[in-house]
């Protein structure tokens, strides 16, 4: 028994050496090519930090701050005590993830990062249920996916349901799927078990969100400060990340190093009978969503449906830049980082597949796509696009509109799994 754990430790030992290698000389080759190849460096800087102040910020942090306030006021758990019964038949997850289901496929990422986060904190959710959470509802936002890949990089709004239905269905899947996976022990545990409530569930939940506000006890003011103090340290730190990631893939293309990747893609992409020219969107995707996806739409030489297949497989994979958000966002939790990692490949696999198959559903017209040329006009088109979505419905109209959206869905499947499972019994 002592020499399988010596032999354990020196394996850790040797992983935590080798990642902290690979970290450095990481490190020192993005600086020396930051500094050989300054303008580049330059330029893509600029170009990150105008994705997260005309993008990012006006759309994530309004949720940052609405998320924090949702805790502090117990309204989470009272969504929680309402959704739990429809929520475990379908996803074996407490009701509180119905409520972050709903909100993170309204906001986009890494908003149900930061919910679940704060839930495995307050062990409303246990490590298995928060790694599946995570890989869940870490999507893109629908006026992301609508207004600047389908209006802006596409050019044409045509492709918005075959690549919406892919998405969020594909995630959807991810989740029903990842139901049946068990922690080492092969066990459930104790909050994976429906929690029974006695008498009225409403009544259970306005309690429960009383005693959460109870057992939170900031008054208002101190409330909202200290949301807003978090959400604008989170919001630099995202900024940061996309800055980081939009400069480190332009030194990494300038400089050659990742013909190899870029090669790579294009002989499995041959293998799957589609264009090798796909390889670039891919690779920039790879790194960041935003890039790909804008590369995934240029060369409009390609058939459409496979350039929109490219772009749900990157919305779905979302980039290192939003996996590095995410794992900031949980690291004072257990959550790991492989398994996220290899449930965004396959939400971006199934995505991609959704594509080809509900395609031939939707009379799409392939002279309509046309993409846009610059990535700098990207930022003002997109925040111009966003009246114009779902019929001149304002900003603040259409979220809540797709968050209600969400709860019905969870509530009617909720309610067809639980018919089904008694059908069955009986």
């Amino acid at each position: 028994m002592g020499d399988l754990e010596h032999e354990q430790e020196k394996s850790s030992r040797l992983f935590m050496m080798a990642s902290i290698l690979a970290i450095g000389g990481t490190s020192i080759l993005i600086g020396w090519l930051a500094i050989t190849n300054a303008p580049i460096a330059m330029t893509a800087s600029l170009r990150g930090v105008s994705v997260w102040w005309e993008v990012l910020f006006p759309a994530l942090f309004p949720f940052f701050v609405l998320s924090e306030l949702l805790l502090g006021f117990g309204i989470v758990h009272l969504a929680g005590t309402l959704l739990d019964p429809f929520m475990r038949p379908l996803f074996r997850l407490p009701g509180v993830g119905g409520f972050i289901v709903a909100i993170g496929f309204a906001s986009g990422y890494p908003i149900g990062a930061k919910l679940t986060s704060r839930l495995m904190e307050q062990k409303l959710v246990t490590k298995n249920q928060g790694e599946r959470l995570v890989a869940m509802t870490t999507t893109s936002d629908p006026i992301f996916l609508i207004g600047a890949v389908c209006i802006g990089f596409f050019g044409s709004l045509q492709a918005a349901p075959v690549l919406a239905i892919a998405h969020y269905s594909g995630a959807l899947l991810l989740g029903l799927g990842s139901r049946f996976r068990f922690g080492s022990n092969g066990a459930a545990t104790e909050l994976e078990a429906a929690t029974p409530h006695s008498g009225n569930r409403i009544r259970a939940a306005l309690s429960a969100m009383h005693q959460a506000r109870l057992a939170d006890g900031r008054p208002f003011g101190v409330l909202l400060q200290q949301s807003l103090q978090s959400s604008l340290t989170l919001m630099i730190i995202v900024g940061g990340l996309v800055v980081f990631f939009s400069a480190t893939l332009d030194l990494l293309l300038h400089s050659g190093l990742l013909s190899l990747f870029r090669d790579t893609t294009a002989g499995l992409l041959q293998l799957a009978n589609l264009s090798p020219n796909l390889a670039p969107a891919f690779v920039n995707g790879a790194f960041e969503v935003t890039l790909g996806a804008k590369a995934a739409a240029a060369d409009v030489a390609l058939p459409l449906i496979d350039r929109v297949a490219a772009a749900a497989f990157i919305l779905s994979w979302a980039g290192l830049s939003v996996h590095a958000q995410v794992a900031g966002l949980m690291s004072r939790t257990e959550w790991r980082y492989l398994p996220f990692a290899w449930a965004r490949f396959i939400h971006g696999f199934i995505a991609m597949l959704l594509v080809y198959l509900i395609w031939p559903l939707f009379p799409i017209q392939e002279t309509a796509a046309t993409a846009l040329k610059a990535l700098p006009n990207f930022s003002s088109n997109f925040t111009s696009l966003h009246p114009s979505l779902l019929g001149g419905l304002p900003l603040f109209t259409w979220l809540p509109l797709m968050f209600l959206l969400m709860i019905t869905a969870i509530v009617i499947a909720g309610s067809i799994a639980i018919v089904t499972r008694k059908m069955l019994k009986h």
